[in-house]
Order: C-alpha cells, then sequence, then structure tokens
C-alpha cells in the first residue's frame, strides 16, 4: 500500500491526473519504464517519422518502421501520409495490413473516456478509459484529416472520405464519408471484357 501511495504522489506531482482505477494497477517501476518509452516513441514520431532528410523514403519505408517499432501491428507495402498521429500509448492496438494507405493528417484513435456513468456533478478526470482496437483492411484507404475512433474496422479495399469522423465499422468494398461517416456507395465489380465471338452473334 506504501509503494501505491508514493506511485500516487509521484504521478500527481508531474500532473499526470489519471482515474483512480488506473492508479492501482501500477508500481512507480512501471510508470518508470512507461516514461522512457514514451520518449522514445516521441522522439521517433517527431523527428524521424516526418523527417524532411528522410522524405523520398518516409511513405513506403521510414513511417511503416517506426509505426512497427513503437508497436503497432503493420503489413507490407502500407503507404503512411506525413503528419499521421498515432496513439501511441495504445499503439499494440492499430493493426494495418498489406497495401493500406493511411494519407496524411489521420488520427488513429484508441482509447476514449467512459462515459456511461458520467452524471452531473462527476469529475471528467475520474472517469476510465474504454480503449478499442482499429483495423485497416487489405488495401483500404483513409482520406485526408480522418479521424478514426476505437474499436473500429474498416474493410478491405474501402474507401474513407477527406475530412470524415469513423465511429462505426465500414464494410469491405466500400466508400464512405462525413461526421460521423455513412456508406455512400459500393464498390462494384468489373465486368469481365466481351469476347470479339460473343459480339459478332
Amino acid at each position: 500500500m506504501a509503494q501505491l501511495s508514493l506511485t500516487f504522489r509521484v504521478l500527481r506531482a508531474v500532473g499526470l491526473n489519471y482515474p483512480e482505477q488506473e492508479y492501482g494497477q501500477v508500481s512507480l517501476w512501471t510508470v518508470i519504464k512507461r516514461v522512457i518509452k514514451t520518449y522514445r516513441d516521441s522522439f521517433l514520431l517527431k523527428f524521424v517519422m516526418n523527417s524532411w532528410l528522410l522524405a523520398p523514403l518516409a511513405p513506403r519505408k521510414i513511417r511503416p518502421w517506426v509505426l512497427r517499432t513503437i508497436g503497432c501491428h503493420v503489413g507490407r507495402d502500407v503507404f503512411i501520409g506525413s503528419q499521421v498521429w498515432v496513439d501511441a500509448g495504445h499503439a499494440d492496438l492499430i493493426y494495418i495490413e498489406d497495401h493500406a494507405h493511411v494519407t496524411g493528417l489521420t488520427v488513429l484513435l484508441c482509447h476514449k473516456r467512459e462515459l456511461d456513468n458520467y452524471y452531473v456533478g462527476d469529475d471528467y478526470a475520474k472517469l476510465p478509459y474504454k480503449t478499442g482496437e482499429i483495423h485497416l483492411g487489405k488495401g483500404c484507404s483513409t482520406g485526408t484529416a480522418t479521424l478514426i475512433m476505437p474499436g473500429v474496422t474498416i474493410g478491405e479495399g474501402a474507401i474513407i472520405g477527406a475530412g470524415s469522423l469513423v465511429t462505426k465499422d465500414i464494410p469491405a468494398w466500400t466508400i464512405a464519408t462525413g461526421r460521423p461517416a455513412k456508406v455512400v456507395k459500393e464498390i462494384p465489380e468489373r465486368s469481365a471484357p466481351e469476347s470479339p465471338d460473343a459480339s459478332k452473334g
């Protein structure tokens, strides 16, 4: 209990006002390790992810490598645009499949406050967090400045319009846009070309 009290004091002293439920799940050493990882990840995200010096290699080589290094699950031949923001504290909840395009200014958010038991007079800062995985399917694309909320799956080949807020799953091979994003079109299958013999009949 003394250790928890010390953790309480240290966290509050540095301004980390996490919900009290979370304090009982961490030790001071856990907090120290997390702080070190946060500094490392912050350096990679700030100075490597969008480095002008590495710009030619950034979208398909450097940025996917950075995301893997901080804990995201990133497939092959993934495109990551400039100024993409990921929830680094929950990077292990982000899954980006092969050939996906995460365009510039996209935000992948894996946590939010749990509001189910929030009432007048409650302290918002003490509400627990709700986390959820984000899955970006094979070959899907997020439009510029898309915000993707926790627990969302974007299906294979789906396209999200620029500036969208994605709060629910988007089916494969659809186009969705808006705030919140809604499916506006299903992507058709390519029809087989007519054979020359068929046109003569």
